[in-house]
């Protein structure tokens, strides 16, 4: 009986390509390691910048959002000094009478409460400290989401009388009395004037560059006759007035209830402009969360081109390789191994690089993004679309980077291989 012939696969299983590339990298470890840094800088540095991005936008929306999220700011106008604005808040053209009404005619208004602001100087038995000194009325814990940690907040007493009495943030306490120390019953003074200190404020923390604890509460009528001392026209004049709704679907209500309303008690006739500005705590977080994601899309933009300086790395390396294994690839070819089973082994070696890696690069971009949360105090966040697209990026690099190497050696004429030095 004729034996049937057996035909001799040409393929190469994919274990058996997978040890010849991981025999081949390990045989030259030092220069496999070499060839690596580069993905794995690259993908570590765009975990890294997608992580603290996005832990700093999500620390600044928690800030914010501890101090209400329901929130709206009306500011008075625009103060001008030769020709340079003065910054919102600097003219005289919001009136508490003006956050009153909003407070009784604008259906969107769960609570209202009016604020005059200034820097000023506090000072207790020699220590002293530059703080914002804020006239407040009865609304602002409420509106504001702060109350005293310690001791209390005004009474209605101390707003009609303009008493001298002063909350103070928990910042401002420290500084002056030390962390451990209870300011109640002890006097400061503001500007010349005694103030009897009430209650110290619940820490809250910096938000959008202005630190919350960094502040000196007195009551809003004290503020305007013995610190500011100038009243408007028409009532007593506020840098501002913040407006709580039900929630944060009636802000858009509010704010043009409020709008309108302001409009008719100014005497404002389009095509005049308003002399006052309106923003609210989402238009707060939309813009930090645009800020930070362009910042962090440019940044991530630019640690990705060590990702190709990683991937012309892998390129030049695996070229010199097919140079220094000419007559392994000529043996290779000469006992049967097809061109197939030489581009295989040889974009196998380059993948398996990348991937590795980009392996190691996830590991040490999360490594960095935990110290960086530990170290600065905000949220560790690792998003599994990021890890996802640096092992797709890194496998992308190898697979792009090997193509050209590996095709020249599946190309190479066993002849002309084994006569190779």
């Amino acid at each position: 009986m004729v034996q049937p012939t057996r035909i001799r696969p040409t393929t190469v299983p994919l274990f058996e390509v997978l040890t010849m590339a991981l025999s081949a990298l390990w045989s030259n470890r030092l220069r496999t390691a070499l060839t690596m840094l580069g993905v794995i800088i690259g993908i570590a540095s765009v975990i890294t910048v997608t992580s603290v991005g996005q832990g700093v936008q999500k620390a600044t929306e928690q800030q914010i959002q501890a101090l209400g999220s329901n929130v709206m700011l009306v500011l008075s106008g625009v103060a001008r000094s030769g020709g340079i604005s003065q910054g919102s808040g600097s003219a005289s053209t919001l009136t508490w009478e003006d956050a009153q009404a909003v407070a009784s005619q604008a259906p969107s208004a769960k609570a209202v409460t009016a604020y005059l602001q200034r820097s000023t100087q506090v000072v207790y038995s020699g220590q002293n400290t530059s703080t914002s000194l804020l006239g407040v009325d009865l609304n602002y814990p409420e509106v504001k989401n702060i109350y005293p940690q310690v001791g209390q907040f005004f009474n209605q007493d101390d707003l009609d009388t303009a008493k001298p009495v002063t909350v103070l943030g928990s910042k401002v306490r420290d500084e002056l009395f030390g962390s451990a120390s209870n300011a109640i019953g002890n006097s400061i003074r503001i500007q010349g004037g005694s103030y009897t200190v009430i209650g110290v404020m619940e820490p809250k923390g910096s938000v959008g560059g202005q630190d919350q604890d960094d502040r000196v509460y007195i009551p809003l009528t004290n503020m305007s006759s013995r610190i500011v001392g100038n009243n408007a026209i028409n009532g007593i004049s506020i840098s501002g007035f913040w407006l709580q709704a039900e929630n944060d679907a009636e802000l858009e209500a509010a704010q043009f209830q409020v709008t309108n309303l302001l409009r008719i008690r100014h005497n404002i006739y389009p095509p005049q402009p308003d002399d006052f500005r309106l923003s609210n705590q989402i238009d707060i977080i939309n813009a930090f969360g645009n800020i930070v994601g362009l910042f962090t899309v440019m940044v991530g933009a630019i640690a990705g081109i060590s990702l190709i300086v990683g991937g012309i790395g892998i390129a030049n390396i695996m070229l010199v390789s097919v140079v220094e294994r000419t007559r392994e690839i000529g043996i290779r070819k000469a006992v049967g191994a097809t061109n197939s089973a030489v581009l295989s082994q040889f974009l196998t070696e380059a993948i398996v690089v990348s991937i590795i890696g980009g392996a190691i690069g996830i590991a040490l971009g999360v490594g960095l993004a935990f110290a960086a949360a530990q170290l600065f105090r905000f949220p560790f966040v690792v998003s599994l679309w990021s890890i996802a697209a640096g092992l797709v990026l890194s496998t992308t690099v190898g697979l792009i980077a090997g193509v050209i190497p590996a095709r020249n050696a599946a190309r190479l004429d066993p002849i002309a291989a084994l006569r190779s030095d």
